[in-house]
């Protein structure tokens, strides 16, 4: 049996104060005014300069204003990302298209990011001197001031509905789905090699669920899942827009897209007690509920969700499928650490391919469960069968 390989995560990105850069990391460096030896710790070997000390005042500064424009600075620096819900989400802080890098846009946190894959955060001023790369605080400082002093046009600031007004919207939406038995969402899951799932009340099938694309709004197929808290409550839906032949997702730009508050939260599929399993997309999960069809699980929807997952009380043992790739392998670490502290025993499941579903159409169910069955604590072997 597979022990917990518990990775720690890599500490804030390095700042710098002014006056003496670290060494950079393999990302880049971010800059802020906060000490990153903690808070008892000199930042230098004596009193900062006035200098210094107005550059960190002026750092602040800016970093509010900067946060009043969250989705502009977004926008801007994070082109190739795009929003999702009270997200923005993109690859990295070099622009690449992708997920594992997500910025707050609105509340007490907005303009917070985070980067799932190298454990990297900070403020808006640290992502713009990463995205611009540069090198040191003063540079930085000048960039976000030609931006907020009228180089680059500033929307307004967008008045988000709150919190429960999307979630309201999420459960209309949901509610007005159906059953998934006999309809596209089964056969889209069938060409997964996802078959016999039974009654399944955390998914449901729209027939014409609305899809915006800049100016154009299309109705098409969509697969329907709850994204519920602990209590059961639902705080928001992700919709999968499919392809009307069943085969696959729809040819769309994002055919995934949430609605409604996901983080912490996620898809589940039975109730959580002593024990529980918790994986990043849909599709993964229910691979393994093939295998582990009494086994509770949770789809977290991202790898940055999963590492924020929120546990129940009570939990013993968490089984943490993870994807072959850095962001998967972020996430793991992040959520396994949270765990270990909670006193629960973590279990890392491992695909052969990207991930198990992967795995399920390479191998099928009797392959699969060959694999994971080895990797169960005693105690929860009885929850394997094919």
């Amino acid at each position: 049996m597979m022990t917990d390989p518990t990775v720690e995560p890599s500490s804030r990105a390095a700042r710098v104060d002014g006056r003496q850069r670290p060494a950079p990391r393999k990302t880049g460096q971010a800059l802020s005014t906060s000490n990153p030896q903690g808070s008892n710790a000199p930042i230098t070997s004596g009193c900062p300069s006035p200098g210094a000390r107005r550059r960190r005042q002026g750092a602040a500064e800016l970093a509010r204003r900067l946060a009043q424009h969250t989705e502009a600075v977004c926008r801007h620096y994070l082109s190739n990302g795009r929003r999702s819900g009270g997200y923005w989400h993109v690859g990295d802080v070099a622009n690449t298209p992708g997920q594992s890098l997500y910025v707050r846009l609105s509340g007490s946190r907005a303009g917070k990011w985070c980067d799932a894959a190298t454990a990297e955060h900070g403020d808006l001023l640290d992502l713009i001197a990463l995205t611009r790369k540069l090198p040191s605080l003063k540079q930085a400082l000048a960039e976000a001031r030609q931006f907020l002093d009228g180089a680059v046009e500033l929307p307004a600031p967008r008045a988000e509905p709150g919190t429960s007004d999307k979630t309201r919207a999420a459960q209309r939406l949901f509610g007005k789905g159906g059953p998934i038995r006999g309809t596209l969402v089964e056969t889209y899951l069938a060409h997964r090699g996802i078959i016999g799932l039974g009654p399944c009340p955390a998914l449901r099938m729209h027939p014409a669920c609305y899809y915006r694309d800049g100016a154009s709004l299309q109705r098409r197929p969509a697969m329907l899942a709850a994204i519920t808290d602990l209590d059961g409550r639902i705080t928001g839906i992700q919709r999968t827009w499919l392809d009307t032949s069943g085969r696959g997702k729809a040819p769309v730009t994002t055919p995934r897209r949430a609605l409604g508050r996901q983080f912490g939260n996620g898809v589940r599929f039975g109730n959580a007690g002593q024990v529980m399993l918790a994986g990043e997309g849909i599709e993964t999960v229910l691979s393994l509920r093939m295998i582990l069809p009494g086994l509770p699980m949770v789809a977290a929807l991202s790898a940055s969700n999963l590492g924020a997952l929120v546990l129940p009380p009570g939990l013993q043992r968490l089984y943490i499928a993870r994807d072959r790739d850095t962001a998967g392998h972020g996430a793991f670490a992040r959520l396994a650490k949270r765990a270990s502290a909670l006193g629960v025993t973590v279990y890392p499941l491992d695909p052969m391919g990207g991930d198990f579903n992967d795995d399920l159409v390479r191998f099928g169910a009797m392959g699969l469960r060959a694999m994971v069955a080895p990797e169960l604590a005693d105690e929860d072997v009885a929850f394997s069968t094919v």
